[in-house]
């Protein structure tokens, strides 16, 4: 009972962890620190929710979630009667149905997701030609603003004729250098889990919160890559630009420069950026999130 007690705090502490997060904005002075807390924190929340319901429903072995699991395989194989009551039956069952909607929906998301993209990429073979202005670059014959990338082995960037017309060539090289870096650091897996979560749990304001923080901060990320190669005012104005200019939309497993929600914020931190975060202070939350991380894992491992 006492693993499964510590799971469950800890599966609680996390989820408090992410409520607070999603107000906090030290993070928005450094991003990649705080995107890697984000994904310890639902990694761990997953592994310590299912962990719970196993550690209960397993206590009667006392051995652990890995091993009480294996004796119990065993047991239902060989026909060996266990002392269980529907409770922890219940929570058995419980355990292992969350265990696999938490395993089955990044991976069906991620199968949309690559459909989605292999068609986007057939329609561009047909549409889409090269710029010798903006070469490596996809173009669209399309008056409207519009500009992203499609992240994969074979990444491209794609912007349309109307975003040619629309930037000047350092606004276009800020932008170019943004998409740039979501196919580099592949911000796609980044967002994959949370847009799962998402649809899992539509109901649910916290991943809601969380969902839209990752993606703000995935945002920041790519500026801050950006401003690297770039002058940073004018990737603000650029996306000021999109924000005024009715940008399309991003089509599906796909990343934008723009989302309409978070333009303002990001050219604020563009235009008026504050002091990085102290690298001492990112040590601790890097080093934080690792122990966190192999927390649950450790945790299935223990006996009970």
């Amino acid at each position: 009972m006492i693993a499964a007690a510590v799971l469950a705090t800890l599966a609680t502490i996390c989820a408090v962890a992410a409520w607070r997060l999603t107000f906090a904005r030290w993070t928005w002075r450094a991003p990649r620190t705080a995107i890697l807390l984000w994904q310890s924190l639902g990694l761990t929340w997953g592994l310590a929710s299912t962990g719970a319901l196993l550690a209960f429903a397993l206590d009667p072995y006392r051995k652990g979630v890995v091993h009480g699991l294996a004796e119990f395989l065993l047991s239902v194989e060989f026909g060996v009667r266990q002392p269980y009551d529907y409770l922890r039956l219940g929570a058995l069952v419980a355990g292992l149905s969350l265990l696999a909607v938490l395993v089955a929906l990044p991976l069906a998301a991620g199968a949309q997701t690559l459909r989605a993209r292999r068609r986007h990429r057939l329609l561009l073979a047909l549409v889409a030609r090269d710029e010798p202005a903006v070469p490596g670059v996809r173009v669209v014959d399309f008056p409207g603003a519009a500009a992203y990338c499609l992240p994969g082995l074979k990444s491209q960037v794609v912007i349309s004729d109307g975003t040619l017309h629309l930037l000047s060539s350092a606004e276009l090289e800020a932008v170019l250098a943004h998409e740039a870096a979501h196919v580099r650091e592949r911000h796609d897996l980044v967002l994959l889990p949370f847009a799962a979560l998402r649809r899992a749990l539509p109901w649910s304001k916290l991943v809601r919160d969380a969902q839209a923080s990752v993606e703000l901060l995935v945002e920041m990320a790519a500026d801050d890559r950006a401003r690297q190669r770039c002058c940073p005012r004018r990737l603000a104005t650029a996306l000021l630009r999109f924000g005024t200019s009715a940008a399309l939309p991003t089509p599906q497993g796909a990343l934008g420069v723009s989302a309409p929600s978070s333009v303002m914020a990001r050219v604020d931190r563009l235009v008026r950026p504050e002091v990085a975060l102290p690298a001492a202070h990112r040590f601790l939350i890097l080093a934080g999130s690792v122990v966190l991380a192999t927390s649950a894992p450790l945790l299935w491992l223990l006996p009970g």
